[in-house]
């Protein structure tokens, strides 16, 4: 079973930060929440303790690689009464990850590695405002863009950057998947697979910005934590832009991986994916509600997902066991120990490139912020939150391209 303690018991004694507590004390009590794992910053559990004493909150859950984010911590689930809350929704709306099994023998990780590595250089594009010089095409540009004033004024740049990754911890890469279960469409063994990780790049962050303004404008007692209601006319605006958002981060996926897979001649054996920053309404403990999944993979009872390490570290495909205390979630990748800026300032490439190259990864482009140092050991995630997924597979990065040193972090 994972660790986790009752209704924030770790957080009992820390202080209340003034600034996102106020207004909230007509609560006699905060809403229950359960953590898993032990190891967890103070101030993402200070996070998750203020956000489940806000009065629309029901039920809430922090995930084994939580870290410090804005309003909600990255790593936390909240589920809330007739609201959203933008930034527990999070800037990259529907940041979420995608792995393709491709018709390719394994052993071409290394016998055809030119190959592969030019299908990277080619079809993807990293950085803020990259885009195709000539342009991707999916069916989602021909969605509904005037749901919200803030999609409507970024649909051309929606089309300029369709089928790109922004930069951050976005990443494209290929490596070795290892089916364990014996009851997915494809026999246990190895198989070479494709995966990414990316979301809704400019246009949702232009959406986030947009709608935390307007719900911290109607509620500034409540700073980053502001919600907006679903009997509001904002609150609908922003659930249907977040939705386009979701759609069309989806087609970015499609996009890189249907282009990839084209300039191979391969064919696509099996697929999976998943939101991991996203609001669902979900049904629990007889309740409608509003379940926040920001840094957080969706865990219901035999739904499936992807839960990535870093570029030394596997990833996994995993099972959700329907755990009703996590509200059906799990952690969505190993998480970050050491901010950006610590990372820039302490770590070297020399030592990074030493590690990569006793794992047999081949690092096309990254900033220093993204080395392997930087995160937690997935393999404890991993077993903190046994209660809540089962590993169906394990996927090991060769061939890893995220955007390269200098990009400003778009997650």
């Amino acid at each position: 079973m994972g660790k986790h303690c009752a209704q924030g018991k770790l957080a009992a004694n820390l202080p209340v930060r003034k600034s996102s507590m106020a207004a909230t004390a007509q609560r006699s009590e905060s809403a229950p929440w359960q953590q898993w794992g032990q190891d967890l910053d103070a101030q993402s559990i200070q996070q998750m303790r203020e956000a489940c004493a806000l009065p629309v909150a029901v039920r809430g859950a922090l995930m084994p690689d939580a870290h410090v984010g804005y309003g909600l911590p990255i790593g936390g689930v909240l589920g809330t009464e007739r609201a959203v809350i933008p930034f527990a929704v999070g800037v990259d709306i529907a940041c979420r990850m995608k792995l393709s099994v491709l018709d390719l023998p394994p052993a071409q990780l290394d016998t055809a590695r030119t190959t592969l590595i030019e299908a990277l250089e080619r079809e993807t594009r990293f950085g803020i405002g990259a885009a195709f010089a000539e342009r991707r095409q999916h069916p989602v540009l021909d969605a509904d863009w005037n749901v919200s004033p803030v999609t409507r004024a970024t649909r051309d740049k929606a089309r300029a950057q369709l089928g790109t990754s922004g930069s951050g911890n976005h990443f494209v890469e290929f490596g070795t998947l290892t089916v364990l279960a014996g009851d997915l469409p494809l026999a246990p063994g190895e198989y070479l697979a494709l995966l990414s990780h990316s979301g809704s790049r400019g246009v949702g962050a232009a959406v986030c910005d947009h709608y935390s303004k307007l719900a911290q404008q109607k509620r500034t007692a409540h700073g980053r934590l502001a919600w907006l209601g679903l009997d509001e006319a904002e609150g609908q605006e922003y659930w249907a832009a977040m939705e386009l958002m979701g759609a069309y981060a989806a087609a970015n996926h499609a996009c890189i991986h249907r282009h990839i897979v084209a300039r191979l001649g391969a064919e696509v054996r099996w697929d999976v994916e998943n939101h991991h920053n996203f609001a669902w309404r979900e049904q629990h403990d007889g309740r409608d509600l509003i379940v926040h999944r920001k840094g957080a993979t969706p865990a219901g009872a035999g739904v499936l997902g992807v839960i990535p390490g870093s570029m030394a570290a596997p990833g996994f495909v995993v099972r959700g066991r329907g755990e009703p205390r996590s509200l059906n979630s799990a952690a969505h990748g190993a998480g970050r120990v050491m901010s950006r800026t610590q990372a820039a300032k302490t770590l070297d490439w020399k030592t990074a490139h030493r590690l990569l190259a006793e794992r047999g990864v081949k690092l096309l482009s990254a900033g220093i912020d993204e080395a392997p140092m930087v995160y937690n050991d997935i393999h404890a995630v991993m077993a903190a939150q046994s209660d809540l997924v089962e590993i169906v597979a394990r996927f090991d990065p060769r061939i890893v391209k995220m955007a390269p040193a200098g990009e400003r972090a778009e997650d």
